[in-house]
């Protein structure tokens, strides 16, 4: 496993980092919001992770561009963990059996409805897979992005890296979820072209954020990483 510095703040962004990223999954089983129009005939629903995950691409953005790729890569493995592990716990508790009381206001068919995603796994699963192409995707472009322009541009890279990166994370996330039942496939392509529409647009309002962080981090940090001679594999290996 490949070693990395110790920074001041990178704790603190990994922590808001995978915060975002459980929340996101847990909304995302919670609700499906319809904004009543169509776009080329295909009606705008999409689930309520899809408000606030991107700003784990926000996130994943400032990670790579400030820290390198290396360190974001360790990042996007502990989300990768945490959210397998809140799955497990969602899990195990719809094993266990319900209070009587509890079953009489809200009950097992409750909780396999708001919850069911995140219980079985279906949610998980599709997200598990689309978050780690995705931001693994992001990462890597955005961080070659900057070393062959020369650190210029910072939008360029941010806004590159989040169209294949957010296209990937929401096709293989709603293909995924169809395919284990938590989503219908009558709702396929408005939710894969309105998550991706919604998860970019929100991601580019959130520029100015992204360079106020960015400018702000590596001046607290003292660093401006250029991942040179990098290997942009997803796996950790020794010094590379």
């Amino acid at each position: 496993m490949d070693s990395t510095p110790h920074y001041k703040y990178l704790d603190l962004v990994m922590a808001f980092f995978v915060v975002i990223l459980i929340v996101s999954n847990v909304a995302s089983s919670a609700k499906i919001v319809d904004l009543g129009f169509s776009i080329f005939g295909i009606r705008l629903a999409f689930d309520g992770g899809t408000l606030l995950f991107p700003l784990s691409y926000v996130f994943g953005d400032i990670l790579t561009e400030v820290y390198g790729f290396r360190a974001g890569r360790k990042v996007i493995w502990t989300g990768f963990a945490a959210l397998g592990l809140s799955s497990l716990i969602f899990f195990i508790l719809r094993l266990l059996p319900g209070d009587a009381e509890w079953e009489a206001y809200a009950g097992s068919a409750a909780y396999d409805a708001v919850l069911g995603g995140m219980s079985t796994g279906g949610i998980a699963l599709a997200s598990l897979l689309g978050y780690w192409v995705g931001e693994f995707s992001n990462s890597a472009l955005l961080s070659r992005i900057k070393v062959i322009m020369g650190g210029r541009l910072l939008w360029v890279r941010t806004i590159s890296s989040t169209l294949v990166g957010e296209f990937l994370d929401s096709l293989i996330f709603v293909l995924v979820a169809s395919l284990a039942g938590v989503f219908g496939w009558g709702l396929f392509f408005s939710l894969v072209l309105t998550n991706y529409l919604l998860k970019c647009g929100i991601e580019i309002l959130m520029t100015p954020v992204t360079y106020g962080a960015v400018y702000t981090l590596k001046k607290a940090e003292g660093i401006d990483i250029y991942d040179q001679g990098v290997k942009y594999s997803p796996f950790f290996q020794m010094g590379k």
